[in-house]
Protein backbone atom coordinates (compact mmCIF):
# COMPACT_ATOMS: atom_id res chain seq x y z
CA UNK A 1 0.00 0.00 0.00
CA UNK A 2 1.55 2.94 -0.82
CA UNK A 3 1.92 6.09 1.57
CA UNK A 4 -0.53 8.47 0.09
CA UNK A 5 -3.15 5.87 -0.51
CA UNK A 6 -3.77 5.67 3.52
CA UNK A 7 -5.39 8.75 4.34
CA UNK A 8 -7.36 8.98 1.01
CA UNK A 9 -8.80 5.68 1.27
CA UNK A 10 -10.36 6.81 4.89
CA UNK A 11 -9.72 10.54 5.12
CA UNK A 12 -8.67 12.24 7.97
CA UNK A 13 -10.77 10.58 10.37
CA UNK A 14 -12.56 8.09 8.83
CA UNK A 15 -10.47 5.25 10.71
CA UNK A 16 -11.32 6.23 13.53
CA UNK A 17 -14.88 5.21 12.85
CA UNK A 18 -13.22 1.62 11.10
CA UNK A 19 -11.45 0.28 14.16
CA UNK A 20 -14.00 1.76 16.50
CA UNK A 21 -16.14 -1.77 16.92
CA UNK A 22 -12.69 -3.48 17.83
CA UNK A 23 -11.30 -1.15 20.75
CA UNK A 24 -10.95 -1.33 24.36
CA UNK A 25 -11.67 -4.64 26.37
CA UNK A 26 -14.43 -7.10 27.15
CA UNK A 27 -14.10 -8.25 30.63
CA UNK A 28 -15.22 -11.87 30.04
CA UNK A 29 -12.48 -12.22 27.25
CA UNK A 30 -9.90 -10.33 29.48
CA UNK A 31 -10.31 -12.65 32.72
CA UNK A 32 -10.99 -15.53 30.05
CA UNK A 33 -7.50 -15.09 28.88
CA UNK A 34 -5.53 -14.55 32.17
CA UNK A 35 -6.62 -17.80 33.00
CA UNK A 36 -6.02 -19.85 30.52
CA UNK A 37 -2.67 -17.93 30.54
CA UNK A 38 -1.89 -17.71 34.23
CA UNK A 39 -3.15 -21.21 35.41
CA UNK A 40 -1.27 -23.33 32.91
CA UNK A 41 2.14 -21.37 33.57
CA UNK A 42 1.84 -21.89 37.65
CA UNK A 43 0.91 -25.53 36.68
CA UNK A 44 4.04 -25.77 34.39
CA UNK A 45 6.05 -24.64 37.37
CA UNK A 46 4.83 -27.70 39.68
CA UNK A 47 5.56 -29.84 37.11
CA UNK A 48 9.32 -28.17 36.61
CA UNK A 49 9.57 -28.77 39.85
CA UNK A 50 8.86 -32.24 40.14
CA UNK A 51 10.37 -33.43 36.99
CA UNK A 52 14.13 -32.00 38.29
CA UNK A 53 13.29 -35.09 40.64
CA UNK A 54 13.57 -37.30 37.43
CA UNK A 55 15.88 -35.97 34.92
CA UNK A 56 16.38 -31.98 33.39
CA UNK A 57 16.00 -33.54 30.59
CA UNK A 58 12.11 -33.65 31.22
CA UNK A 59 12.13 -30.19 32.52
CA UNK A 60 14.11 -28.93 29.82
CA UNK A 61 10.75 -29.10 27.01
CA UNK A 62 8.66 -27.80 30.47
CA UNK A 63 10.94 -24.97 30.38
CA UNK A 64 10.08 -24.47 26.74
CA UNK A 65 6.31 -23.98 27.45
CA UNK A 66 6.85 -21.84 30.21
CA UNK A 67 8.55 -19.30 28.48
CA UNK A 68 5.78 -18.81 25.95
CA UNK A 69 2.88 -18.55 27.95
CA UNK A 70 5.10 -16.17 29.99
CA UNK A 71 5.56 -13.94 26.78
CA UNK A 72 1.83 -14.51 26.44
CA UNK A 73 1.56 -13.18 30.65
CA UNK A 74 4.32 -10.14 29.23
CA UNK A 75 1.23 -9.34 26.04
CA UNK A 76 -1.79 -9.10 28.87
CA UNK A 77 0.77 -6.56 30.84
CA UNK A 78 1.34 -4.64 27.69
CA UNK A 79 -2.66 -4.62 27.41
CA UNK A 80 -2.92 -3.27 30.64
CA UNK A 81 -0.63 -0.18 30.24
CA UNK A 82 -2.53 0.70 27.02
CA UNK A 83 -5.55 0.90 28.62
CA UNK A 84 -6.97 -1.72 26.33
CA UNK A 85 -7.25 -4.72 28.52
CA UNK A 86 -10.02 -3.88 31.25
CA UNK A 87 -12.78 -1.17 31.70
CA UNK A 88 -10.97 -0.15 34.78
CA UNK A 89 -7.61 1.86 35.11
CA UNK A 90 -7.46 0.51 38.56
CA UNK A 91 -7.71 -3.01 37.85
CA UNK A 92 -5.20 -3.05 34.50
CA UNK A 93 -2.58 -1.28 37.14
CA UNK A 94 -3.28 -4.07 39.47
CA UNK A 95 -3.36 -7.00 37.02
CA UNK A 96 0.16 -4.79 35.19
CA UNK A 97 1.78 -4.46 38.82
CA UNK A 98 1.38 -8.19 39.24
CA UNK A 99 2.07 -9.69 35.66
CA UNK A 100 4.99 -7.34 35.90
CA UNK A 101 7.02 -8.99 38.96
CA UNK A 102 6.39 -12.00 37.18
CA UNK A 103 7.97 -11.13 33.83
CA UNK A 104 10.47 -8.89 35.78
CA UNK A 105 9.38 -5.54 34.48
CA UNK A 106 7.95 -2.50 36.39
CA UNK A 107 4.99 -1.67 34.74
CA UNK A 108 4.70 2.53 35.26
CA UNK A 109 8.57 3.00 34.15
CA UNK A 110 8.17 0.72 31.29
CA UNK A 111 4.82 1.45 30.01
CA UNK A 112 6.28 5.63 29.59
CA UNK A 113 9.25 4.59 27.62
CA UNK A 114 6.39 2.19 25.42
CA UNK A 115 4.05 5.27 25.26
CA UNK A 116 7.01 7.83 23.84
CA UNK A 117 7.90 5.12 21.14
CA UNK A 118 4.12 5.40 20.04
CA UNK A 119 4.29 8.87 19.60
CA UNK A 120 7.81 8.78 18.02
CA UNK A 121 8.17 5.28 16.53
CA UNK A 122 9.23 5.99 12.82
CA UNK A 123 10.24 9.41 13.86
CA UNK A 124 13.96 9.79 12.06
CA UNK A 125 14.25 13.08 14.44
CA UNK A 126 13.02 11.28 17.91
CA UNK A 127 15.15 8.40 18.40
CA UNK A 128 16.05 6.88 21.31
CA UNK A 129 13.50 6.46 23.60
CA UNK A 130 11.00 2.48 23.31
CA UNK A 131 13.10 1.53 20.14
CA UNK A 132 15.66 -0.03 19.01
CA UNK A 133 19.02 2.32 18.49
CA UNK A 134 18.92 2.66 14.76
CA UNK A 135 21.46 5.27 12.83
CA UNK A 136 21.60 6.53 9.62
CA UNK A 137 24.32 5.18 6.85
CA UNK A 138 25.23 8.68 7.50
CA UNK A 139 25.60 8.76 10.68
CA UNK A 140 27.54 5.56 10.69
CA UNK A 141 29.99 6.89 8.37
CA UNK A 142 31.00 9.93 10.54
CA UNK A 143 31.56 7.86 13.48
CA UNK A 144 35.35 7.14 14.82
CA UNK A 145 35.82 3.37 13.94
CA UNK A 146 35.76 2.62 18.37
CA UNK A 147 31.74 3.97 18.30
CA UNK A 148 31.56 2.37 14.75
CA UNK A 149 32.44 -1.45 16.35
CA UNK A 150 30.49 -0.12 19.45
CA UNK A 151 27.18 -0.23 17.36
CA UNK A 152 28.23 -3.06 15.71
CA UNK A 153 28.21 -4.99 18.63
CA UNK A 154 24.76 -3.78 19.77
CA UNK A 155 23.43 -5.00 16.42
CA UNK A 156 24.76 -8.43 16.13
CA UNK A 157 22.02 -10.34 16.37
CA UNK A 158 24.34 -12.53 18.75
CA UNK A 159 24.86 -10.01 21.30
CA UNK A 160 21.22 -8.40 21.07
CA UNK A 161 18.90 -11.40 21.76
CA UNK A 162 21.65 -13.62 23.14
CA UNK A 163 22.88 -11.39 26.09
CA UNK A 164 21.10 -8.44 25.73
CA UNK A 165 17.41 -9.68 26.15
CA UNK A 166 17.52 -11.12 29.14
CA UNK A 167 20.12 -8.70 30.55
CA UNK A 168 17.85 -5.86 30.10
CA UNK A 169 14.65 -8.23 32.16
CA UNK A 170 16.68 -9.57 34.75
CA UNK A 171 19.51 -6.80 35.30
CA UNK A 172 19.22 -3.38 33.50
CA UNK A 173 15.13 -3.44 35.12
CA UNK A 174 15.93 -3.74 38.61
CA UNK A 175 17.76 -0.09 38.61
CA UNK A 176 16.57 3.45 38.41
CA UNK A 177 17.93 6.40 36.69
CA UNK A 178 17.94 9.89 37.62
CA UNK A 179 16.03 10.70 34.82
CA UNK A 180 12.97 8.41 36.04
CA UNK A 181 10.32 9.95 37.65
CA UNK A 182 9.14 9.77 41.06
CA UNK A 183 6.33 7.33 39.89
CA UNK A 184 8.83 5.19 37.56
CA UNK A 185 11.13 5.08 40.75
CA UNK A 186 8.09 3.49 42.52
CA UNK A 187 7.47 1.26 39.69
CA UNK A 188 10.65 -0.60 39.72
CA UNK A 189 11.15 -0.44 43.61
CA UNK A 190 7.68 -2.29 44.12
CA UNK A 191 8.90 -4.63 41.10
CA UNK A 192 11.63 -5.59 42.91
CA UNK A 193 10.25 -5.85 46.10
CA UNK A 194 7.56 -8.28 44.45
CA UNK A 195 10.46 -10.29 42.66
CA UNK A 196 12.40 -10.88 45.82
CA UNK A 197 9.43 -11.86 47.89
CA UNK A 198 8.25 -14.37 45.52
CA UNK A 199 11.67 -15.45 44.95
CA UNK A 200 12.38 -16.24 48.62
CA UNK A 201 9.03 -17.80 49.04
CA UNK A 202 9.81 -20.55 45.95
CA UNK A 203 13.95 -20.54 47.31
CA UNK A 204 12.16 -21.66 50.67
CA UNK A 205 9.79 -24.21 49.42
CA UNK A 206 11.01 -25.99 45.94
CA UNK A 207 14.88 -24.87 47.10
CA UNK A 208 17.67 -22.27 45.74
CA UNK A 209 19.07 -24.79 43.22
CA UNK A 210 15.33 -25.29 41.78
CA UNK A 211 14.17 -22.33 41.60
CA UNK A 212 17.70 -21.16 39.67
CA UNK A 213 17.33 -23.88 37.42
CA UNK A 214 13.88 -23.05 36.03
CA UNK A 215 13.44 -19.08 36.50
CA UNK A 216 16.66 -18.56 34.58
CA UNK A 217 16.37 -20.63 31.51
CA UNK A 218 12.20 -19.77 31.37
CA UNK A 219 13.19 -15.77 31.64
CA UNK A 220 16.08 -16.13 29.23
CA UNK A 221 13.99 -17.85 26.75
CA UNK A 222 11.01 -15.60 26.91
CA UNK A 223 12.76 -12.56 26.97
CA UNK A 224 14.21 -13.68 23.90
CA UNK A 225 11.29 -14.42 22.15
CA UNK A 226 10.05 -10.98 22.84
CA UNK A 227 12.73 -8.99 21.97
CA UNK A 228 12.77 -10.62 18.60
CA UNK A 229 9.32 -10.46 18.27
CA UNK A 230 9.67 -6.48 19.49
CA UNK A 231 12.28 -6.21 17.11
CA UNK A 232 10.54 -7.01 13.69
CA UNK A 233 7.69 -4.89 15.09
CA UNK A 234 9.83 -1.75 13.23
CA UNK A 235 12.68 -3.24 11.38
CA UNK A 236 11.89 -4.68 8.56
CA UNK A 237 12.57 -4.43 4.24
CA UNK A 238 9.30 -2.51 3.59
CA UNK A 239 9.42 -0.11 6.99
CA UNK A 240 8.96 3.49 6.32
CA UNK A 241 10.52 5.89 8.35
CA UNK A 242 10.72 9.68 8.01
CA UNK A 243 11.93 13.17 9.58
CA UNK A 244 9.40 15.11 11.96
CA UNK A 245 8.37 17.63 9.31
CA UNK A 246 6.88 14.53 7.02
CA UNK A 247 5.81 12.11 9.93
CA UNK A 248 2.02 11.40 9.98
CA UNK A 249 0.56 8.94 12.81
CA UNK A 250 -1.95 7.29 10.87
CA UNK A 251 0.80 6.57 7.56
CA UNK A 252 3.44 5.46 10.19
CA UNK A 253 1.27 3.17 11.87
CA UNK A 254 0.78 0.70 8.83
CA UNK A 255 4.00 1.89 6.89
CA UNK A 256 6.11 1.61 9.82
CA UNK A 257 4.94 -1.50 11.79
CA UNK A 258 5.25 -5.01 10.45
CA UNK A 259 2.72 -7.80 10.36
CA UNK A 260 3.89 -10.91 11.45
CA UNK A 261 2.24 -13.53 10.20
CA UNK A 262 3.13 -16.64 12.77
CA UNK A 263 1.83 -20.03 12.57
CA UNK A 264 -1.11 -20.28 14.64
CA UNK A 265 0.58 -22.01 17.79
CA UNK A 266 3.31 -18.92 18.11
CA UNK A 267 0.30 -15.90 17.18
CA UNK A 268 -1.29 -17.51 20.21
CA UNK A 269 1.68 -17.69 22.67
CA UNK A 270 2.83 -13.92 21.09
CA UNK A 271 -0.93 -12.89 22.03
CA UNK A 272 -1.88 -11.83 18.58
CA UNK A 273 1.24 -9.27 18.37
CA UNK A 274 2.09 -9.86 15.14
CA UNK A 275 -1.05 -7.96 14.20
CA UNK A 276 1.49 -5.22 15.14
CA UNK A 277 -0.03 -2.63 12.06
CA UNK A 278 -3.44 -3.03 13.81
CA UNK A 279 -1.92 -1.52 17.16
CA UNK A 280 -0.17 0.95 15.98
CA UNK A 281 -2.99 2.18 14.44
CA UNK A 282 -5.00 1.94 17.62
CA UNK A 283 -3.35 0.62 21.03
CA UNK A 284 -7.42 0.57 22.23
CA UNK A 285 -7.77 -2.31 20.75
CA UNK A 286 -7.05 -5.40 23.26
CA UNK A 287 -4.93 -8.48 21.39
CA UNK A 288 -7.67 -10.79 21.01
CA UNK A 289 -9.27 -8.59 18.50
CA UNK A 290 -6.52 -7.62 16.61
CA UNK A 291 -6.77 -10.49 14.03
CA UNK A 292 -10.45 -9.80 13.49
CA UNK A 293 -10.01 -5.90 12.96
CA UNK A 294 -7.07 -7.15 10.63
CA UNK A 295 -9.24 -9.43 8.95
CA UNK A 296 -12.38 -7.08 8.45
CA UNK A 297 -11.03 -3.99 7.47
CA UNK A 298 -9.78 -2.92 3.48
CA UNK A 299 -7.10 -0.67 5.50
CA UNK A 300 -4.79 -2.94 6.35
CA UNK A 301 -5.87 -5.54 2.35
CA UNK A 302 -2.77 -4.42 1.02
CA UNK A 303 -0.18 -4.90 3.85
CA UNK A 304 2.87 -7.44 2.82
CA UNK A 305 2.80 -10.18 5.59
CA UNK A 306 6.17 -11.23 6.76
CA UNK A 307 6.57 -14.45 7.59
CA UNK A 308 8.64 -16.92 10.50
CA UNK A 309 11.40 -18.10 7.91
CA UNK A 310 11.16 -14.37 6.16
CA UNK A 311 12.06 -12.62 10.06
CA UNK A 312 15.47 -14.04 9.85
CA UNK A 313 16.47 -12.18 6.52
CA UNK A 314 15.50 -8.74 8.33
CA UNK A 315 17.96 -9.50 11.11
CA UNK A 316 21.18 -8.36 7.95
CA UNK A 317 19.44 -4.65 8.08
CA UNK A 318 21.17 -2.23 10.70
CA UNK A 319 21.15 1.13 9.28
CA UNK A 320 18.63 3.60 7.83
CA UNK A 321 19.47 4.90 3.97
CA UNK A 322 17.86 8.34 3.49
CA UNK A 323 18.30 8.26 0.17
CA UNK A 324 17.33 5.38 -0.81
CA UNK A 325 14.54 5.01 1.43
CA UNK A 326 15.08 1.82 3.61
CA UNK A 327 16.94 -0.12 5.97
CA UNK A 328 19.88 -1.80 4.61
CA UNK A 329 22.86 -3.48 6.15
CA UNK A 330 26.55 -2.65 6.83
CA UNK A 331 27.52 -4.23 3.54
CA UNK A 332 26.00 -1.00 1.71
CA UNK A 333 28.12 1.32 3.38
Amino acid sequence: MAAKNIKSETGETGWVKVIAPYRNGDNKRSWWQIANTLIPYILLWVAMVFSLKYSYWITIPLIILASGFLVRLFIIFHDCGHGSFFESKRLSEFVGYAFGILTFTPYHHWHQAHLTHHRTVGNLDKRGIGDVWTMTVDEYKALPPKKQFYYRMYRNAWIMFGIGASGMFLISNRFTRKSYSRKEKISVYITNFGIAVLAAVLCLTIGWKAYLLIQIPVMYLASTAGVYLFYLQHQFDRVHWYRDSEWDFKTIAIMGSSFFKLPKVLQWFSGNIGFHHVHHLSSKIPNYRLEKCHLETNLFKSVVPITLVRSFKMLKLKLWDEKAGKLVGFDAV
